[in-house]
């Protein structure tokens, strides 16, 4: 496997010299049980440059990395992260992020990708809008790890014993493995004492869900509120405040985070030039789509795109 992986690397590494392009996968995370819609796994291997450059990479599952052994990096569009051993990270759902391991040094890290949707019951719904990243990526936790040792050492010690439970998968380590997920979140919650995961008013995942994954099919194309609102079972005002109320932005706002979210990854790949990109994600208004990159962004399409090529 290792050797297969290498051989991968640098077949990805020549064909990014080829075209002399930032090459970004959306990696498919396979479950190791679908039911609890998660994946766990220790990689332990040597860090080489003849490599090459680390591909930029996301998913949608929510990402926790654990150094074991070694020194390893985590990179995002914002920040480097250098962790040492017992040093936790979480990188967001959808987000940009690559691992680097120092030339020539050993590593081991354990990795667990979550999809936390189907963790949101009665109980979680109060917290549903912040876990689902609609305003801030869970990224800003990270904090929180910096901040109280304890913490990350309580984390670390959830995310060894979620990899125990799903390697040794003895009687019942379903309902383990999802009590360990729960008290990892709850841990976060507890802990935010800068109020990122701040409760507000029950949200019914059930109406939401659809909306959202509507907006994301659609993204390149005009969403319309009144067939989101038809979807939603409601009418057009009532859904309007409805989305407002449970969401904390309006519906146009939450689709123009989404589409700006989607013009960074755009961004990063290959030679399209801004006017394609914006037409790509729905915004034909050349002025409008850098007044919105630039807010949610704080920088300009070009000078995000010679940061993410200068950080290789």
């Amino acid at each position: 496997m290792l050797l297969f992986n290498r051989f991968v690397s640098i077949f990805i590494l020549e064909k990014y010299s080829e075209v002399n392009t930032v090459q970004i996968i959306q990696e498919p995370i396979h479950y190791q049980n679908p039911q609890l819609c998660m994946k766990v796994w220790k990689f332990t291997h040597t860090g080489d440059e003849h490599i090459g450059p680390a591909l930029w990479h996301y998913h949608k599952e929510v990402e926790f990395v654990l150094v074991v052994e070694g020194v390893h990096e985590m990179h995002t569009p914002t920040q480097v992260y250098r962790l040492n051993p017992g040093d936790v990270m979480v990188v967001g759902s959808s987000q940009l992020h690559r691992g680097l391991t120092p030339a020539g040094q050993d590593v081991a890290y354990i990795v667990l990708h979550i999809d936390l949707e189907p963790y949101f019951d009665p109980a979680m719904m109060h917290y549903t809008r912040h876990f689902m990243e609609v305003l801030s990526p869970l990224e800003e936790l990270n904090y929180i790890f910096r901040k109280f040792p304890h913490v990350q050492q309580e984390v670390g010690s959830i995310i060894h014993a979620i990899h125990e439970e799903v390697m040794q998968k003895q009687k019942g380590y379903e309902i383990a493995v999802s009590m360990h997920i729960k008290h990892l979140l709850l841990t976060l919650l507890r802990n935010d004492d800068q109020e990122l995961l701040l409760a507000h008013e029950y949200v019914d995942a059930d109406v939401l869900r659809p909306v959202i994954a509507y907006i994301e099919e659609h993204l390149a194309e005009k969403v319309d509120m009144g067939v989101v609102s038809k979807l939603a079972g409601m009418s057009y005002t009532y859904f309007s405040k409805y989305f407002k109320s449970k969401v904390g932005i309006s519906f146009t706002d939450f689709v123009n985070r989404k589409r700006i979210a989607r013009a960074e990854r755009m961004l990063a790949i290959g030679d399209k030039n801004v006017n394609d990109i914006a037409a790509a994600v729905g915004i034909e208004n050349m002025a409008h789509f850098y007044e919105l990159f630039k807010r949610f962004c704080g920088c300009t399409p070009k000078q995000y795109k010679q940061k993410m090529r200068g950080s290789l």
